[in-house]
């Protein structure tokens, strides 16, 4: 008979990161801070901070930085996209990253300027790619990278074959870890890992994971990034539109099975997507054994 314990009972140090969005209003404003407060006990590895086109987004994505930096301990990863901006600008922003003490940019192309699944068009004097953003970042200084990867391919990729010869001309221009889109069905990303590393590709790939807040906005956006979404993950919230308890029982309940079945296959490493809101990560992580120190 196989004695062999569980993985969730060997307490193998854990590392966990955490992805924040910049607040818009001063109410988004206190619930971010919260929210980092709340899970900077945790020592996550990172925690990484979203970033869109636009001037007033850059700036609030360098503030929330900023101040990660002069408030906390925690390491921040400040997102850089090719969009809306020159080379020049971009690296003017990177450089403004690296004199304020941060190490770690996860480089993205970027949604198309019209939104998530509206054509996406290079800027005219800017990086036309994530691969040339992390080979520009890797020339300006000394940074660790993170790129994007995704398991069920990326919307506008032609083949699996597509995705991953772009993971590893990222890596080979600089990349240090690829995150993955979120998913629901965890044979997705074994399958997907296992592709990887049938193809040479060996940097750590963290899975993405989402606590789902709101099933209908969690779906719809997962319909316009391509991740596909189980029958039984809206079955669970079926009939619980206007029950907000109900609803965070189930997402915690959801986001424990996933997180325990990817521990009991081996998975070390786990990247949330907090949408700002520390309670179900929280609750995700102690659960994982994660714990504040």
């Amino acid at each position: 008979m196989d004695t062999q314990r569980p993985s969730r009972e060997r307490h193998k140090p854990l590392d966990v990161s955490f992805e924040f969005f910049p607040p818009k209003t001063d109410e988004m404003d206190a619930n971010l801070w919260e929210a980092i407060g709340r899970l900077a006990p945790l020592k996550p590895k990172f925690v990484s901070v979203t970033y869109g086109a636009g001037g007033s987004t850059r700036e609030r994505t360098h503030a929330t930085v900023a101040r990660i930096v002069r408030e906390t301990a925690i390491a921040p990863a400040a997102h850089l996209t090719c969009v809306g901006a020159t080379r020049e600008e971009v690296d003017e922003v990177a450089r403004a990253y690296w004199t304020a003490g941060v190490r770690h940019i996860v480089a993205l192309r970027g949604d198309p300027q019209g939104g998530v699944g509206g054509a996406y068009a290079p800027t005219p004097g800017g990086y036309a790619h994530s691969t040339d953003l992390v080979a520009g970042l890797r020339r300006l200084h000394d940074f660790e990278i993170t790129v994007s990867a995704y398991p069920e391919r990326h919307p506008e990729s032609a083949s699996f074959d597509q995705d991953l010869d772009v993971l590893k001309r990222k890596i080979d221009a600089g990349a240090t870890r690829a995150i993955t889109q979120f998913f629901f069905d965890n044979d997705i990303y074994f399958r997907f890992l296992d592709k990887a590393r049938k193809a040479g590709i060996d940097i750590p790939i963290v899975p993405g994971v989402t606590c789902v807040q709101n099933f209908k906005q969690t779906a719809s956006f997962a319909k316009r990034a391509g991740a596909s979404v189980p029958d039984w993950l809206g079955e669970r919230f079926e009939g619980l539109d206007d029950d907000l308890a109900t609803r965070r029982l189930i997402a915690a309940a959801v986001a424990a099975e996933q997180v325990f079945d990817l521990l009991d296959r081996g998975v070390e490493r786990f990247h949330f997507y907090t949408m700002n809101r520390a309670d179900l990560v929280f609750a995700v992580c102690h659960l994982l054994g994660v714990r504040a120190g």
